[in-house]
């Protein structure tokens, strides 16, 4: 598991482990937060006729089982947009999440909602999955979908799919999803495997870590 992190003043005194595989594990409550999974994504451009890669569905839920079985987490909280749209419930994508739930029946789930949840509509009841509204509070955290200041809590969201640019040393640009943290407020990295990332931070921040090589590291301000 990775090394616990020093978050920024404003955050509980809780402890908040980053994985490389795009998630947040807080061991106190053992429940490991992701953000932006995106399921059916894909086959949404597909239907659309836009080629794009094939088997992302497989490869998200690859890392979210790498992800539980470093931490041994009992409860999963997705922070938001779970599912990419209504054509995101065709049977493949719909299929592939519900082997992945018969193989985690024991793990208590929650989604936050998000903008996509909205447009997608709740996951299918046979999934198991507990859907509330945020802010969605879990200790010292508020957990939610689009990152905003919350008084009296540490706000953890997604939806800004979160990046940093690094320069390489033969001078290339790499683009690394990261995580972010300001003051008040942090914002996970997508968890899917087909969602892009944003370099420009539109929330305060004095933290970032990234991923790269299976490692978070944190990157100079």
């Amino acid at each position: 598991m990775s090394p616990l992190v020093g978050l920024p003043r404003g955050a509980p005194a809780g402890r908040l482990h980053l994985l490389p595989q795009r998630a947040a594990f807080d061991p106190d409550s053992s429940v490991l937060l992701v953000a932006d999974l995106h399921l059916g994504k894909a086959v949404t451009y597909r239907t659309l006729g836009v080629p794009v890669p094939e088997a992302t569905t497989d490869e998200t839920l690859r890392r979210l089982d790498e992800a539980l079985a470093a931490t041994e987490a009992r409860q999963v909280v997705f922070l938001g947009d779970l599912l990419h749209s209504r054509r995101a419930l065709a049977p493949g994508t719909l299929d592939a999440f519900e082997r992945w739930r018969s193989a985690h029946r024991d793990l208590s789930l929650i989604l936050v909602r998000g903008n996509h949840d909205d447009r997608a509509g709740d996951p299918p009841a046979s999934l198991g999955i507990e859907v509330v509204d945020g802010p969605w509070r879990v200790g010292g955290w508020a957990l939610m979908h689009e990152p905003v200041a919350v008084a009296g809590a540490y706000a953890l969201g997604g939806h800004l799919h979160p990046g940093v640019a690094v320069q390489g040393r033969a001078l290339q640009r790499l683009r690394l999803p990261a995580f972010w943290f300001g003051p008040s407020v942090g914002v996970l990295p997508a968890f899917g495997e087909f969602t892009g990332l944003s370099t420009r931070p539109t929330v305060p921040i004095e933290q970032v870590y990234a991923i790269a090589d299976g490692r978070v590291v944190q990157v100079p301000m």
